[in-house]
């Protein structure tokens, strides 16, 4: 390894202990206060909700297969890199203004920043995917994208489960269920709405919105872009060892 890829891999190590971390006693009063919210609304409405957003999830895992390029090839992880940087500027730029536009226009445009977001979240992720060489026309490459999502946007306790699932995954990948309805929908919403709920509804407040939209997309899109970088040099630093 170069001296950059050795730098990536010690990046990548110090990832990998925050996400293995052990919840704090701050982390798992939140948790509890937030099952506790929980617990206060309806079954038919959770259903509801899980059901919508596998729905939104699937249909971006499914179109965004179709907008994104060929895997490419590059000779060395800096140049990878360069180009991931590029592309996580750009859709952190594109989510700021798409904040900024949604939170300065009320409760209805607000909320049409939640799908909005969404998509452009996966739709990053898949560019990502693309420049590190693996091909998003494999549904356990589209599994690997969602486990990235989750643990970036996930409760500590349940990032470290993800965790789990994403280690070695050259042994797990044969092992994958090639049906997408065998993933754990309910969990994956409800930590995520779980997760960005306080920064969102923010956003919802007259005359500061857009000024939280703004902010609040920016580094949720960084911290995607981050997370991604990281998962990916795990299984790069993992292929080099073959």
């Amino acid at each position: 390894m170069n001296s950059y890829e050795l730098n990536a891999v010690q990046e990548m190590k110090k990832w990998q202990r925050k996400m293995q971390r052990k919840p704090s006693v701050i982390n798992n009063l939140s948790k509890k206060v937030q099952v506790k919210l929980n617990s206060y609304i309806p079954e038919k409405v959770h259903q509801a909700v899980t059901a919508t957003i596998k729905q939104m999830v699937k249909a971006v895992l499914f179109g965004a297969e179709f907008t994104t390029g060929n895997r490419a090839v590059f000779e060395t992880l800096e140049a990878r890199e360069a180009v991931v940087n590029e592309k996580i500027s750009f859709y952190k730029k594109t989510a700021s203004a798409e904040g900024g536009i949604t939170g300065a226009g009320g409760i209805l445009l607000g909320l049409a920043d939640f799908p909005i977001l969404l998509g452009l979240k996966l739709k990053m992720l898949f560019e990502i995917a693309s420049v590190y060489g693996y091909s998003v026309k494999d549904f356990r490459e589209r599994l690997y994208i969602l486990h990235i999502f989750q643990i970036t946007f996930s409760s500590q306790q349940h990032r470290r489960d993800i965790f789990e699932q994403m280690k070695d995954w050259r042994f797990k990948y044969t092992q994958v269920p090639e049906d997408i309805n065998q993933f754990d929908w309910r969990n994956f919403q409800q930590e995520y709405r779980d997760y960005i709920d306080i920064a969102k509804l923010a956003q919802l407040i007259p005359g500061i919105g857009a000024v939280v939209g703004i902010i609040v997309n920016y580094r949720l899109i960084d911290q995607l872009g981050e997370t991604a970088k990281n998962a990916y040099r795990m299984r790069y630093a993992d292929e080099q060892t073959l």
